[in-house]
């Protein structure tokens, strides 16, 4: 049996974890797919760095092309990151008729069309399940499990740090700026949080699973984001008190071919099983016209987890290999892409005000809600004895995105509304 050979570019936390499941699973691997899987080199930074892993040092080297262009390779695995060299690697190792199974999110988020388009012109697979949710199935599972179905709705927690914050913030009742310090000493939250906290590294994903699930290029720009900087310890108590939680979702949407991709922190009813998955975990919830509501959870990160759907792809790759069906797939993302405007956009919302405690506000405040034909579901006042003004907790039915902006601005230039703290879109 000729094995099938593999170059890994990358040996950190996950690369480390592809090389134990390759070598520690290889009779299970090889019952699977016909034939013996082999690492053949590694690209590593410094070859004579200490590793928690045994690994031959002649299959180590600091240079990339000479995995790229090795003529024995058959399959490269991308687990380095980083975007525009490691873009020029893959397209030159699809030029070359290798295969390519990467976790990198940033790349598939921005260039995936380009690969995928070179990919399918060279007879290749690229996989990237990986890229998402860490060792939950979910792109197989939108591209193999959904292709009979029609997906109208993609709803998911698709970054750890952000619920492990959320979660702590919600179950000790602390700060954001508290929590995000522990978060960072345990490994959760980068030196430099922007990327999880603002909501980036969520948008690249579900672009990633909004172009997989609507069969349409969506690109990073057409995500709106807002992040969870903002969210205090009285927005989460509120959202208890109401019984919800408040968590960072990623929402895309199809209507009549029209989408809508945002994420942002949503208030999820406690009822709602999304509202209940906590810590560093993912979850992901997919609505399908005929399959109805389905939710995928698991480990969103870690050495294993990800090494996990990285062999997955590998094995998948090696199997179209012996059956000689790679590249065949046929394009995911063959349907024009229509974006909802503000005024299609369309969902529950909850806003806090900052009011002057005196007859008539509340009035004032509702009136310009009929305006704007926002209709309300509950009105909550909160006097504060100690204090002029009032708090008053608004949510209203389902009510467009442009409307609600127009609320808004509205109330900037009302008298009674000294302050609008907080505006979040409430789910289930």
């Amino acid at each position: 049996m000729k094995p099938v050979k593999v170059g890994l570019l990358g040996l950190g936390t996950v690369g480390t974890g592809v090389v134990r499941i390759v070598e520690g699973h290889q009779e299970d691997l090889q019952s699977q797919v016909g034939s013996p899987i082999v690492i053949e080199k590694v690209l590593v930074q410094n070859k004579s760095k200490s590793r928690n892993i045994s690994i031959s040092s002649d299959k180590l080297t600091e240079d990339p092309w000479e995995i790229i262009r090795h003529p024995d390779i058959d399959v490269i695995v991308e687990v380095m990151g980083g975007i525009a060299l490691t873009k020029e690697y893959i397209l030159e190792a699809l030029e070359r008729g290798k295969h390519v199974v990467t976790a990198n999110k940033d790349l598939m988020a921005l260039h995936g069309p380009e690969i995928l388009g070179k990919a399918q012109e060279h007879r290749c697979d690229v996989l990237y399940e990986a890229s998402v949710a860490g060792g939950i199935p979910i792109i197989r599972t939108l591209v193999e499990g959904f292709s009979s179905d029609r997906i109208t709705k993609i709803m998911g927690i698709v970054n750890g740090t952000t619920n492990f914050i959320l979660t702590k913030m919600s179950q000790e009742g602390a700060s954001y700026a508290d929590v995000l310090k522990e978060a960072q000493e345990l490994g959760y939250a980068e030196s430099d949080p922007t990327s999880d906290v603002e909501g980036l590294d969520a948008a690249r994903k579900m672009t990633i699973l909004a172009t997989i699930g609507f069969r349409a290029n969506v690109a990073l720009e057409d995500v709106s984001v807002q992040g969870i900087s903002s969210v205090s310890k009285e927005d989460i108590l509120y959202a208890k008190r109401l019984g919800y939680e408040v968590k960072l979702l990623g929402i895309a949407e199809r209507q009549d071919d029209l989408i809508s991709i945002s994420v942002q922190p949503t208030m999820v009813k406690q009822s709602h099983p999304i509202a209940s998955v906590n810590g560093v975990f993912n979850a992901v919830y997919v609505y399908g016209e005929a399959v109805g509501e389905t939710m995928f959870y698991g480990a969103g990160a870690g050495e294993l987890p990800t090494a996990t759907s990285i062999v997955s792809d590998l094995v998948a790759v090696v199997k179209n290999l012996k059956l000689g069906v790679n590249g065949m797939q046929g394009s995911l993302a063959y349907k024009e892409k229509k974006l909802k405007t503000d005024e299609q956009i369309s969902s529950k919302y909850f806003l806090l005000l900052q009011v002057a405690d005196r007859a008539g506000v509340l009035a004032r405040i509702t009136q310009v809600f009929a305006d704007f034909e926002v209709s309300l579901e509950s009105v909550l006042q909160q006097p504060a004895p100690s204090n002029p003004e009032a708090e008053i907790i608004i949510i209203t039915h389902d009510a467009n995105k442009a409307a609600i902006q127009k609320v808004l601005a509205m109330f900037e230039s009302l008298d009674v509304v000294h302050k609008v703290k907080s505006v979040y879109r409430v789910e289930g």
